[in-house]
């Protein structure tokens, strides 16, 4: 990783950063910046997503492909790209990256299925055919995830007891008072129908139809009264 200055008096770039195809990562910065703000900048480099992607490139395609015909910073500057396009709300890249993925596993499935109908032991036949079926159930995968970007779900929130305003919900034990209340829920309803109050009206007088239920006399009553 090379450094480099941006200002009045620039520093003369070496050989290895003006040669092309560049092969290491270049940290410019202005000039007459502090030692702070250096190491500042090349730890956010260190830490990009960007950064991280190229190693992986560099390690996984090989010194014949990344480092002989690949421009980093250019490399770094196209990913940075890709990542500032999907912010923006653009899929292109990611649907196509998906896609195309997706046409590499069943490369794959294909290719492996043949190479165990070829197979004349039952160990290299079951061997080749579970990766086949789990190449197979990748490219599945990839291609609902790529249905999932291009249709989205749609999502239906259902909301109940709107309430303007602050609202209080109370999910313990009712207090005394509110007991107390709930008490005299029932004889209110009684006494009150509509404002008005119940007729109680005047106490009926006994009917004599059936004379064992007539009233006892004062002869029936008992001699010896106890206090």
């Amino acid at each position: 990783m090379t450094r480099s200055r941006r200002g009045r008096g620039k520093n003369p770039a070496t050989p290895e950063a003006q040669k092309f195809p560049r092969r290491s990562v270049s940290l410019e910065v202005r000039e007459g910046a502090s030692e702070e703000e250096i190491a500042g900048q090349r730890t956010q480099l260190v830490t990009s997503p960007e950064l991280a992607a190229y190693r992986v490139l560099q390690a996984s395609e090989g010194e014949a492909v990344v480092r002989a015909q690949i421009d980093v910073p250019s490399l770094l500057s196209q990913l940075r790209a890709q990542a500032a396009a999907v912010n923006r709300g653009d899929l292109t890249h990611p649907e196509a990256m998906l896609m195309n993925q997706a046409d590499a596993l069943q490369s794959l499935f294909c290719r492996l299925t043949e190479r165990a109908m070829a197979a004349e032991f039952m160990a290299p036949f079951e061997a080749f055919m579970r990766m086949a079926l789990r190449a197979q159930s990748q490219c599945r995968a990839t291609l609902e995830t790529l249905a999932t970007i291009k249709n989205p779900p749609t999502v239906i929130v259902r909301q109940a007891n709107i309430a303007h305003g602050p609202q209080q919900v109370n999910n313990g034990l009712a207090t005394p008072s509110r007991a107390r209340e709930a008490e005299t829920v029932p004889s209110e309803l009684l006494e009150h129908t509509h404002g008005e109050r119940l007729d109680t009206g005047a106490a009926a007088a006994c009917r004599s139809n059936d004379p064992s239920m007539a009233a006892v006399e004062a002869l029936d009553r008992p001699d010896d009264r106890r206090g």
